[in-house]
């Protein structure tokens, strides 16, 4: 019984979706009129943006992530274990705290522009505006180009020694075997990457809100907030679900083709690296040190310069930033805690009956990190609206917009996934003999999971939780709309106070974001230099 209960329980998380996909069959005379309204004024333009952006994104993190792992993994120059390690560190900002530095350096009264108007004697804009759609698909490739890099750079570095040296006995050269053996077994780790790095810009809310991107995201919450019109946001937002799905399902199919680069009996050791010197060593290091550059040192050093500014321009409220603080890492704490149980007895379920409803139930928990947060906000409040029409009195609405159970509730419906992917990590390093053998012992059920299992899933456990929990705390749309009242939290009053021309008084919550985010970023560099 207990099991019933706590699958359904987890099933609740699936609600979000099917509230989402339930909204077409309202389709009532005032729906249609705000669909036609949609059709002749924004849904192209939303189409085109989304595309634009899509395309732009996935190229630019192919190409910076792609070539700075293939530098990584197959070359060897001045300072490439330092460049290794620090490629990474984008990942630890936020986009949208990237967007918001990346005004501040640019725009019209940042300095670069000042200064540049100073030099040339202009008095008009010197560069082309950051708030547009190429600026929002710069910030993008900056911010999410560690992910094609980290996987690709684990497959180019697990290269099969057998497959290159067949290739060497049948007469290819280095280069040879580089471009035609070892790229198109990292191929489907790239695209992999690219996959993850395009879903998190289909879930976007910060940057294309801030820049002025009309993407099917920014669309969702104004048919919500600005046009009062739930239905067709819950109905625009099946649009978005339906192409972050197809995005996911391509990501499952690429990271299932990762199997296809191996050979049986093949050794799976690092091969050599090519050496570099002169000019080819030091373009390496300048395309390496480029992201890094980019991506992480030039918004932190923006930031902290806002920061180290006059208390007369940039005051620093500590008590109320220690209450964000705090919010912050409270939810981030309460959602780690239920998601790593959660993952916790998927995990012992799966192992146990590996063809049951708990494998099930798995997978389909497992998209949820690719609902952006715009979906999973639309999926809880659209019922509470529908229900609080028939049912005034019900005290549904106060708890899911009063307190913070339908805050952890969306946090639950994105980030358990995450937590589900460290746990299944750990269990596949744990053999089968080893419970056959807890079992002849008279350790079956709760006792095995409790003195053989959770021992052994110490380190999963800890990485689930510290992922989850940062992931929460960066967590911007579902925060913005579902907090509860006076308890901001950094993500939340960085966006405000950006979105506010605030930049500086921004500086400090979004400093204290990229501190947190460093934490899971240095545990991920550690075990990419374990690899290779």
């Amino acid at each position: 019984m207990w099991r019933v209960l706590i699958g359904l329980s987890l099933g609740l998380l699936g609600l979000p979706v099917l509230a989402v996909l339930a909204s077409w069959l309202w389709l009532d005379a005032q729906v249609l009129a705000v669909w036609r309204d949609l059709a002749e004024t924004v849904l192209l333009p939303y189409s085109l943006a989304t595309a634009a952006l899509a395309v732009g994104v996935v190229a630019g993190v192919l190409l910076l992530g792609g070539g700075a792992a293939l530098l990584i993994a197959s070359f060897d120059f001045p300072l490439r274990g330092l460049l290794g390690w620090a490629l990474v560190l984008p990942m630890a900002l936020p986009a949208y705290v990237t967007a918001y530095a990346y005004t501040d350096w640019l725009q019209y009264s940042g300095p670069v522009q000042t200064a540049l108007r100073e030099a040339l004697g202009w008095q008009g804009a010197v560069l082309p505006e950051i708030r547009s759609l190429p600026g929002a698909i710069g910030v993008f490739v900056l911010a999410l180009y560690p992910y094609v890099y980290v996987l690709g750079r684990g497959a180019l570095a697990e290269r099969s020694v057998l497959l290159l040296e067949a290739a060497q006995t049948l007469g290819a050269g280095r280069w040879q075997r580089l471009w035609r053996v070892a790229l198109p077994l990292a191929r489907p780790a790239l695209l992999a990457g690219a996959a993850l790095a395009l879903m998190e810009t289909l879930a976007d809310y910060g940057v294309v809100s801030y820049f002025g991107v009309p993407t099917y995201t920014a669309g969702v919450y104004k048919a919500w907030l600005s046009w009062d019109q739930p239905a067709a946001a819950a109905q625009l937002a099946t649009l978005l679900l339906l192409v972050v799905t197809v995005v996911w399902l391509a990501e499952r199919r690429a990271q299932s083709r990762l199997r296809f680069a191996q050979v049986k009996g093949a050794r799976r050791v690092p091969t050599p690296r090519v050496p570099l010197s002169g000019w080819a060593a030091a373009a390496a290091c300048v395309a390496c040190a480029l992201p890094v550059l980019l991506g992480f040192a030039l918004p932190v050093l923006g930031m902290l310069l806002r920061l180290l500014q006059t208390p007369d321009e940039v005051g620093v409220p500590w008590p109320r930033f220690v209450q964000w603080t705090w919010n912050s890492l409270r939810l981030g704490l309460i959602t780690a805690l239920l998601a790593v149980a959660a993952a916790l007895w998927l995990g012992f379920e799966q192992r146990q009956r590996p063809t049951g409803w708990a494998t099930w139930l798995g997978q389909g928990l497992g998209l949820g990190y690719a609902i952006p947060g715009a979906v999973v906000v639309v999926g809880l409040l659209a019922p509470v609206l529908a229900l609080q029409a028939v049912w005034p009195a019900n005290p549904l609405a106060a708890i899911i917009t009063g307190t913070s159970v339908g805050l952890v509730w969306a946090y639950l419906v994105r980030f358990v996934a995450v937590a589900m992917q460290s746990i299944q990590s750990g269990y596949t390093q744990l053999p089968a003999a080893l419970d056959d053998s807890a079992r002849t012992l008279g350790r079956s059920g709760w006792r095995l999971w409790r003195d053989v299992h959770l021992p052994l899933l110490r380190r999963p456990m800890a990485a689930a939780g510290l992922l989850v929990a940062v992931d929460v705390m960066k967590e911007l749309p579902a925060t913005l709309v579902l907090r509860p009242f006076n308890s901001d939290t950094l993500a939340v009053v960085t966006y405000q106070l950006a979105r506010d021309e605030r930049l500086g008084e921004a500086a400090l919550p979004a400093l204290m974001l990229v501190a947190i985010g460093l934490l899971p970023i240095v545990w991920l560099s550690r075990r990419l230099n374990d690899t290779n």
